[in-house]
């Protein structure tokens, strides 16, 4: 009630509106009732925070894993299309009643493709795991078997040695190249280039390791070994390749590109459609527009916990103005409006909103910068449109569901407020 005293003595009712109106004053009194109930406060700006915090991370985590994925696919490059066996389309009518398979995409294939005036370059791919061994030292470790062409559009840097050597694609060579954490694991600090590693029944020579890269769709590059495609279609007793990977010498005729590529197949396939060329571009378009869509799901699941606290915040309110409604008669026995008691609680609300919003936010900001040290692969960040949409959603919030208290303090007759019995109580 200080601020509602001027030094002096009393002035007329006006006076005090006045007074009352002015930000500063109404700021203060404001500050004073929420350091007054701290309990209460300390609750409401719990909740608020919790519900802030929540959007903001899990909106951050999900922008992170976007970024990264987009990241990975965007290292193929937008030139690159990539061939898959069989043909991905939906059909109707009724299933065959015998299995059909998927006739098998093979080197010749890609040898085909890249005899191509518009291809500059083919990278064949077979992953598979098998256990490698080098003296007593084993362990399983996911193998790729490529050509040298797969290094330049993966973008994958050499730490020492060298990359795979330029020889035919059917051509089986013994040499592999490894992961930096498969070099640590299996020879420590002794030197790997020249050294032999067992893989199934095959011996391969090191001849480089690569630069650490971390994880790369699902898949650590630091703990892989790559050899010749060759070489793994022996060693996984394989001749259908999982995919190739298609480099154009340019976009400008993109369609036309992916028609001759298709058409080649179809008449490498006895006339059968049976493959699937996807490019960069569209892939990262129907990928941005997933996880785009899981990011606002997972933001609009955590914007629910924003209801729980405007719930809070409305059954405090309500217990606020039975407990201050002695101090609620007097303001409106000194001539104060209904409408100003109503901008009171109202403000006090956003008050405690905006600083609920601010704690939320910075713990949200330090959760995701430790998120960032822990994966520095993964650049989670919360973006500009969370951040203010959780601080807006924060205040809304906080005065929709303060209203009903506001409007009760605000309709209250001075007398009855006065002589208030529960207030005697209290």
């Amino acid at each position: 009630m200080a601020v509602l005293t001027r030094i002096g003595g009393p002035v007329g009712p006006k006076e005090y509106e006045q007074a009352l109106m002015r930000v500063y004053d109404l700021l203060a009194f404001n500050f004073r009732v929420i350091t007054r109930q701290r309990v209460r406060s300390i609750m409401l700006l719990i909740a608020i925070a919790i519900g802030v915090l929540a959007i903001n991370l899990l909106t951050g985590i999900g922008e992170g894993g976007k970024q990264f994925v987009l990241g990975e696919f965007n290292l193929l490059g937008k030139n690159v299309l990539i061939m898959l066996p069989g043909k991905k389309e939906t059909t109707g009518g009724i299933p065959p009643l015998t299995g059909e398979t998927t006739r098998d995409l093979t080197l010749q294939d890609a040898q085909a493709i890249l005899r191509l005036a518009e291809v500059s370059a083919v990278a064949p791919l077979i992953p598979g795991k098998i256990e490698i061994s080098h003296g007593r030292l084993s362990r399983e470790a996911f193998t790729l078997g490529s050509n040298r062409a797969f290094f330049e559009m993966r973008q994958l840097d050499i730490a020492q040695g060298s990359i795979l050597p330029d020889v035919p694609m059917d051509q089986a060579v013994a040499v592999c190249i490894i992961g930096s954490k498969l070099r640590r694991e299996l020879f420590g600090n002794r030197p790997a280039l020249g050294q032999w590693l067992r893989a199934g029944d095959s011996r391969f020579r090191v001849v480089g390791i690569l630069k650490d890269r971390g994880q790369g769709l699902g898949l650590d590059m630091n703990d892989v070994i790559i050899i010749p495609v060759a070489s793994a279609q022996s060693l996984f007793n394989t001749e259908g390749l999982f995919r190739i990977f298609i480099e154009l010498r340019n976009l400008h005729d993109l369609d036309k590109s992916r028609d001759r590529i298709t058409d080649l197949l179809k008449n490498r396939h006895d006339g059968e459609e049976d493959v699937t060329l996807i490019a960069q571009d569209s892939l990262l378009t129907a990928f941005a527009d997933i996880l785009d869509t899981m990011t606002l799901t997972v933001a609009g699941i955590a914007a629910i916990s924003m209801l729980v606290a405007g719930i809070l915040i409305m059954n405090v309110s309500l217990i606020a103005v039975s407990q201050r409604t002695r101090e609620i008669g007097l303001l409106k026995a000194l001539g104060l409006p209904a409408r100003t008691v109503r901008i009171i609680f109202l403000s006090e609300a956003a008050m405690m909103a905006t600083a609920g919003a601010i704690i939320g936010l910075l713990i949200s900001e330090l959760a995701l910068f430790l998120a960032r040290r822990v994966y520095p692969a993964v650049l989670f960040d919360t973006p500009n449109w969370a951040q203010v949409g959780s601080f807006i959603v924060a205040i809304v919030t906080a005065l929709v569901f303060s209203a009903i208290p506001a409007r009760r303090a605000a309709n209250m007759a001075p007398v009855d407020a006065l002589l208030d019995k529960k207030a005697d109580q209290a």
